[in-house]
């Protein structure tokens, strides 16, 4: 990997790694606020949403993490994992990334901390011994990993998705993925089609699941991307909301679609993403579309992936 430049960060310092590895994403959440209005934006935007595709199974905030320190960054494993998994060595002088790693505990039943926080502030649960307690997530830390630019060794077999490109073999897989998913879905003919310009709609309905209704097309690929779109917004969004709130959930479905393409290989440069949406909303409130985004991706490539596999 090429020397870190000044637009790249690092967390060299293990005294003050932890606090800087929150900071930086809140840096990166507050600029992307302030600039919700601006092509800059956009184009931040677009980036993480091409790590997140690289990465789909990570959460929002390790794929942050990687796009700033490594935007380049294809495929990243631990220094032993590299070793024994992959038969490849990280290259001599080269500087880790970090990224959160879960910490896998015994958790107090109660205020669900480990054993020694547990104590620490004084929780009172005393109905079992901790060595009784069952394992649980209790928190975070920083673990470092290289990408595998950073790397020398064994080549690693089937990272290649291109061979859905076409989208041949993507559409059908996610009209099968539509009862994994928990959603009906129908391909109407443009002859029957009733609903003007849009290529896609998903129609909410009481106590049943949502209804996808996609209009039939030769270019398999824009079929494909206009399946996700509306996946996403069966299982992200409700049927009510005001005209805002719609340009909110369109922008989230849009990024949804974004990254699944990518994944498997389509060309989504033509997706557009109109941040003057979220204009106004908090930070926190960023961090929970990102949130919803990069969930709801992973929920559908994983579903996918899945009727792949059985086929």
């Amino acid at each position: 990997m090429a020397a870190s430049t000044p637009s790249q960060e690092s967390f060299d310092d293990s005294k003050t790694r932890r606090d800087e590895m929150h900071s930086t994403i809140e840096t990166w959440v507050h600029d992307l606020v302030e600039e919700v209005d601006d092509a800059v934006s956009s184009e931040q935007f677009k980036d993480w949403l091409d790590v997140q595709s690289r990465f789909h199974d990570y959460s929002y905030r390790n794929t942050l993490l990687i796009k700033l320190q490594c935007p380049e960054a294809s495929r990243v494993a631990g220094y032993r994992t590299w070793q024994d998994e992959f038969d490849r060595h990280v290259k001599e002088g080269e500087n880790a990334l970090w990224i959160w790693a879960p910490i896998i505990a015994r958790q107090c039943p109660e205020c669900e901390n480990a054993p020694s926080y547990h104590e620490r502030i004084g929780c009172e649960y005393d109905k079992t011994e901790p060595g009784e307690w069952d394992k649980g997530l209790v928190g975070f830390r920083p673990a470092p990993v290289f990408d595998i630019s950073q790397t020398d060794g064994e080549p690693l077999p089937d990272l290649e998705t291109e061979a859905y490109g076409s989208g041949k073999e993507l559409a059908p897989a996610l009209l099968e993925a539509a009862e994994l998913l928990e959603v009906e879905v129908t391909v109407v003919s443009p002859r029957n089609w009733s609903h003007g310009n849009a290529k896609g709609i998903c129609q909410y309905r009481l106590g049943r699941a949502p209804l996808v209704k996609v209009l039939d097309q030769k270019n398999k690929a824009d079929l494909a991307v206009t399946l996700v779109h509306e996946y996403a917004h069966a299982l992200l969004h409700s049927g009510t909301g005001t005209e805002d709130e719609r340009s909110k959930r369109e922008l989230e479905a849009e990024a949804v679609g974004y990254i699944v393409g990518r994944y498997f290989g389509l060309d989504t440069s033509g997706s557009a993403f109109y941040l003057a949406a979220w204009e106004g909303d908090e930070p926190e409130t960023i961090l929970d579309r990102l949130e919803r985004i990069s969930s709801t991706a992973q929920e559908i490539i994983d579903a996918v992936e899945e009727v792949m596999s059985n086929e």
